[in-house]
């Protein structure tokens, strides 16, 4: 489940640290928290996935609700390769879930079927 429909004060601390009240499934809500210097990189000025301490390279971290579909937005200033600070985003609702009231990185899974499978051998 998309963790931000499920969540209340959702912020960031820290520059690294997605903090939320979220729904367990009791319906209780409850505090969670989640590394993304774990998860979230920096790419010559972009965020990405499956990187790691974005952190390390950014200013001006924040958390925006964006837009008519409600999408969770972490936004700051990353270094590029030149060192210029440039304004990078990524949408946290991608990766970010809420599994059972705790916020969960979900690793992609690529799935390969026969016909990839052949290709890939021949």
């Amino acid at each position: 489940m998309s963790f931000h429909h499920s969540a209340e004060d959702i912020r960031i601390e820290d520059n690294h640290i997605l903090v939320a009240q979220l729904m367990a499934e009791d319906g209780e809500m409850r505090e969670s928290f989640i590394d993304l210097d774990n998860f979230i990189g920096n790419n010559n000025g972009s965020f990405e996935w499956d990187g790691q301490n974005f952190s390390n390279s950014a200013s001006d971290v924040r958390f925006e609700i964006e837009g008519g579909a409600d999408v969770p937005v972490l936004r700051a200033m990353l270094i590029n390769i030149e060192d210029e600070l440039v304004d990078a985003d990524i949408n946290l609702a991608e990766r970010i879930v809420n599994d059972k009231g705790d916020l969960v990185f979900q690793k992609l899974v690529r799935v390969l079927t026969t016909l990839t499978w052949r290709t890939l051998l021949n």
